[in-house]
């Protein structure tokens, strides 16, 4: 796997409600965990810009709703740095993925951050702007 290019912090943690930035289906998903993540003991998983996470569908349509599905984080309202500049976003916001790691959508409808790009390279593919 490739390596990240900026100091990321993580966030986002079990419970925050995320805006689901393409055009699956789901509008607002909440975290239930994230893959990879190894806490320390009593705290919760933390994720951030291209980490994986196990969300649970809470508004979109009804087919969608209360499903539970992967999701990567493509947005995140903490600012990180990325070199000597500090990078920060309005909102927290992902897309959802298969197992595979590819985009469940066809379309992005926000901006993606750049440190996107190395790992997966579909979903920069499909996005509208890169930041």
């Amino acid at each position: 796997m490739l390596g990240i290019p900026a100091k990321i912090t993580r966030p986002i943690t079990k419970g925050t409600r995320m805006v689901c930035d393409d055009n699956s289906g789901a509008k607002i998903v909440e975290v239930i965990g994230v893959l990879g993540a190894r806490p320390r003991r009593r705290s919760y998983p933390k994720a951030g810009i291209s980490d994986v996470c196990i969300v649970a569908v809470k508004k979109g349509k009804p087919e969608m709703v209360k499903k539970i599905e992967r999701a990567l984080v493509i947005r995140q309202k903490k600012e990180f740095r990325r070199g000597k500049e500090r990078v920060r976003f309005e909102d927290n916001a992902c897309v959802l993925i298969d197992d595979k790691l590819l985009p469940k959508a066809t379309e992005i409808k926000g901006c993606v951050a750049r440190e996107i790009s190395d790992r997966y390279a579909k979903v920069v593919a499909i996005a509208t702007a890169v930041v």
